[in-house]
């Protein structure tokens, strides 16, 4: 259920890391504006740089947001976040083969050959779709 919510984010123009926080966030006490606005500096492997997928970096706020450390010298929730986001992190690879977005897509999104290539091979639905699916189903197991 949460992966089909979360690619109609993305189907609705929302980057991958707000598909990620705006499906999970109003669960863990943050609305759906305030998650949109969040992660959208994220999308495209941060702000298009493509360095990790939005929808990884949506799932490491998701984690933080569920465990977190929150009170001065109470480190539990952080080792308790670390761990999850590594085993996240395990999980996502062996379905996607990197947590890099460049890498994921197999493409330059910021020349214009690259947008070219990823519009013909069709790979923001075939790619970016898996992604936010694997990593709400990633987060549903976690959680």
């Amino acid at each position: 259920m949460d992966n089909k919510r979360a690619i109609e984010y993305f189907k609705q123009g929302f980057n991958c890391s707000q598909a990620i926080l705006a499906t999970f966030g109003p669960k863990l006490g943050i609305g759906q504006e305030v998650s949109l606005k969040i992660a959208t500096s994220f999308g495209g492997g941060m702000a298009r740089q493509q360095h990790v997928c939005g929808a990884v970096t949506g799932a490491y706020m998701v984690l933080g947001l569920q465990h977190g450390k929150f009170r001065e010298g109470d480190d539990e929730p952080k080792e308790k976040t670390y761990k999850l986001v590594h085993e996240f992190n395990k999980k996502f690879i062996e379905m996607n083969g990197s947590i890099m977005c460049r890498e994921i897509l197999g493409e330059d999104m910021n020349t214009e050959q690259g947008k070219q290539n990823i519009k013909e091979k069709n790979l923001y639905k075939e790619k970016c779709f898996k992604a936010i699916e694997d990593s709400a189903k990633i987060l549903n197991e976690l959680l």
